[in-house]
């Protein structure tokens, strides 16, 4: 937008105040979100550059934004420290020293924000390190829903784990150009639920409340310390309809929340204001309002810039919002398939150390393959880039238990499809060429740095977390359409856990028995058939070890069954470093699917599914598969041979 175009905006919004006495003041808020260690314009999975992600890339638009701006304060939401081989590599091969910078700071303390949030992966290399990297940043940071456990002991217990909130004092000009001074408070938030997702790093450390309940207690204490503005910085997504008090994304409380100004949102890695969010209620796409507050979602790793336009009058005596706008800024036109604006030096020049020893760790070989890897067609059907992760984690497990009373038990393996498109893209796919493996191909393979846990449960809770796992798919109609879609876009591929080790079928023409959120939804279905182990119908009675990851584990996906005390094996090493040392072990590796599973076809009906386009190049090694249509968008259209 050029600096004119955004003037007649302003002028446009000063006509709302109508009030020549009164003192009008345009503040432009900016926001960046789940960057997730993308600092660069670089994909380190595919070690090439990219012009699709990066802060480094959105650094312009922020620079270009600003100068559009009399005033303006720029924020950033969290996620930040994880995400990429560069976040691995600070956090554990090469720790960051005492007393050094972080990379992600080094680039955002030149960019002037004005503070940030802390998001949930923020606590994924533990409280320590956090502590430790938050130190350099040059701004402050806020999080108000976590909080020192009562168990920690000490002057800290039962206080807040970090600075609830900050006032922060700006001289701002009007449209006269005289100075006035603003206050802003500056609130944050994370899903309640890091309690579960991170059990190892916070139990007895720290414990979280609600979001809504504690945005309630604390903005109207902000507003009695002076705050003529109060803006809500939510690590947390937007649902449609109605949630729980202690819902991962409450952003729709948070808009019925007496005294909060502005919502600064993420975590869902999309896009407000969106036509996604067209549907849900008290939404405004036009003006990018949620309830009437002006809020804004930026999507993930430095693909937008979000921006919310304020115009402030005083006409009452105090400042208020008497007009918004909230938009995205993109970096990549996605229909032209052309970069928008072009990454700043600037970023490269601050981290340039650590993006060159972070391709020197990417680059280093474990393993060779006989085929290729990749996760294409993971959502359909058995796919080698989960086995291997299986075949890695059993190989852990099986060592794990030697000697032990865990010994005499069959040990499972679950494990589902991180890259599998969706919302990151169609080219948010596993793809790893013929020939050597190297440790990028391994964070590729499995992108958390989760820790590898194992359960012991019943036959009969493998049925049911299976069960869960079946809510990827679509209710498949027998009678209805001669083409159906297959896959429920609402459930997240992360938590399509294939279980290695047994053998089934998934019927698709009945319904899911649990919804996304692992609520019954039809209990009497059942999806899975004919699961079965060793040849023989699975054992309800019988006790497996499941080896799988700490989220899982710790209740993440809310697993029916599954939690912290079922817990056998609780490895501090990463499910990562269990796949290294699988491949080292195996100099030559096939990692072909066994094929344990499959969908049931059903008569008459294509079940069809979108792709990557990049999946063509394999469909002579999946003939259950065939191409429907390339969609020339980057998506390809696919269905399962009948």
């Amino acid at each position: 937008m050029s600096r004119s175009r955004f003037m007649l905006g302003v002028a446009a919004l000063a006509l709302v105040a109508g009030n020549a006495d009164a003192a009008r003041v345009s503040l432009r808020i900016m926001e960046t979100t789940d960057i997730h260690m993308n600092l660069l314009d670089y994909d380190y999975y595919q070690d090439k550059g990219t012009d699709q992600f990066g802060l480094a890339r959105a650094v312009t638009l922020v620079k270009a934004a600003r100068a559009e701006a009399r005033n303006s304060l720029f924020f950033d939401n969290g996620d930040l420290l994880q995400g990429n081989p560069m976040g691995d590599l600070v956090a554990r091969v090469q720790p960051l020293a005492q007393g050094m910078v972080h990379p992600a700071y080094k680039v955002m303390n030149q960019l002037g924000y004005d503070a940030g949030n802390i998001g949930n992966h923020e606590f994924n290399y533990g409280l320590p390190f956090l502590r430790q990297a938050l130190a350099g940043a040059a701004f402050p940071y806020v999080n108000a829903n976590v909080y020192v456990d009562e168990r920690a002991g000490g002057p800290e217990a039962g206080k807040n784990a970090f600075a609830p909130y900050v006032i922060l004092e700006r001289e701002v000009a009007d449209d006269t150009g005289q100075a006035h001074r603003l206050k802003v408070g500056v609130i944050g938030f994370v899903p309640p639920q890091i309690m579960q997702w991170d059990r190892a790093n916070l139990e007895g450390r720290v414990t979280t409340h609600e979001i809504v309940a504690t945005a309630r207690r604390f903005v109207p204490e902000i507003r009695a310390k002076g705050a003529d503005l109060v803006v809500a910085i939510p690590h947390s997504g937007f649902e449609n309809g109605e949630t729980a008090a202690s819902t991962e994304n409450a952003v729709a409380g948070l808009a019925e929340v007496p005294g909060i100004d502005v919502i600064l949102f993420g975590h869902a890695h999309a896009e407000f204001p969106g036509k996604q969010f067209a549907g849900h209620p008290k939404v405004d796409i036009a003006r990018g309002t949620i309830n009437g507050i002006p809020a804004v979602m930026p999507g993930r790793w430095g693909d937008h810039l979000g921006i919310v336009d304020l115009m402030l009058d005083d006409r009452s005596g105090r400042w208020q919002v008497v007009d918004s706008r909230a938009s995205i800024r993109p970096i990549f036109d996605r229909s032209a398939k052309k970069p928008l604006v072009e990454a700043d030096p600037m970023v490269l020049a601050a981290i340039g150390d650590e993006h060159r020893a972070t391709l020197d760790y990417i680059r280093g070989k474990v393993t060779e393959t006989t085929a290729p890897i990749h996760s294409y067609f993971a959502q359909v059907a058995d796919d080698p880039s989960v086995q291997v992760v299986s075949l890695a984690q059993i190989a852990y497990v099986r060592a794990a238990v030697q000697g032990t009373d865990y010994e005499k038990y069959p040990i499972l393996s679950a494990a589902a499809p991180f890259k599998a498109g969706g919302r990151q893209g169609w080219g948010y796919y596993t793809d790893i060429p013929l020939g050597p493996v190297a440790i990028k191909n391994v964070a590729d393979l499995y992108i958390y740095p989760n820790t590898l846990k194992a359960v012991l449960i019943t036959g009969a809770e493998v049925r049911e977390w299976l069960e869960m796992s079946a809510g990827q798919f679509r209710r498949i109609d027998p009678q209805g359409a001669a083409e159906q879609p297959l896959i429920n876009d609402d459930f997240r591929s992360y938590n399509f856990d294939v279980i290695d080790g047994v053998t089934y079928e998934i019927d698709v023409t009945e319904p899911a028995k649990y919804d996304p959120n692992g609520k019954p939804a039809n209990p009497g279905a059942n999806r899975i058939k004919n699961l079965a182990f060793d040849g023989r119908p699975i054992d309800d009675t019988a006790k497996f070890i499941v080896a799988t990851n700490n989220y899982r584990a710790y209740g993440g996906g809310n697993f029916p069954g599954i939690d912290a005390g079922k817990v056998v094996i609780d490895a501090p090493e990463e499910n990562r470093e269990a796949l290294v040392r699988y491949f080292t072990a195996n100099p030559t590796f096939n990692p072909a699917a066994d094929g344990n599973w499959r969908i049931r076809p059903v008569p008459g009906i294509s079940l069809r599914f979108l792709s990557g386009a990049g999946a063509t190049r394999y469909l002579a090694s999946n003939p259950s598969i065939r191409l429907v249509r390339d969609n020339g968008d980057g998506s390809a259209l696919f269905e399962l041979a009948r």
